[in-house]
């Protein structure tokens, strides 16, 4: 059993927006794959959304309708990419105390 600062952040919200976290042992277990594999979409997501941006932010013709639109999925790809990084940054703070001072 791992202790509660080795707790890993997953990469979906539980109800009411609230973080969900994952105790186990095993990083190669069933929910740590899964975990990653989500991640790996979402960062993934987040690499094309950028992509878009910039074709949008080179077309003058892009509509408003069309830049609201991308920016609220932007928006929560960046949200996506947020907590996975504050997830790595918290499971190799944990696995390395040397990290965490820098």
């Amino acid at each position: 059993m791992t202790t509660s600062n080795e707790l890993r952040l997953l990469p979906w919200s539980g109800p009411g927006d609230k973080p969900c976290y994952l105790s186990t042992d095993d990083p190669d277990g069933y929910m740590s794959r899964l975990a990653d594999g989500i991640e790996a979409v979402q960062l993934g997501t987040a690499r094309e959304l950028l992509d878009e941006a910039s074709e949008a932010l080179d077309d003058q013709d892009t509509s408003l309708d069309g830049m609201r639109s991308l920016v609220k999925e932007l928006t929560g790809a960046l949200r996506d990419v947020y907590r996975v990084a504050t997830s790595r940054g918290h499971l190799r703070a944990t696995s390395d105390p040397r990290e965490s001072a820098y």
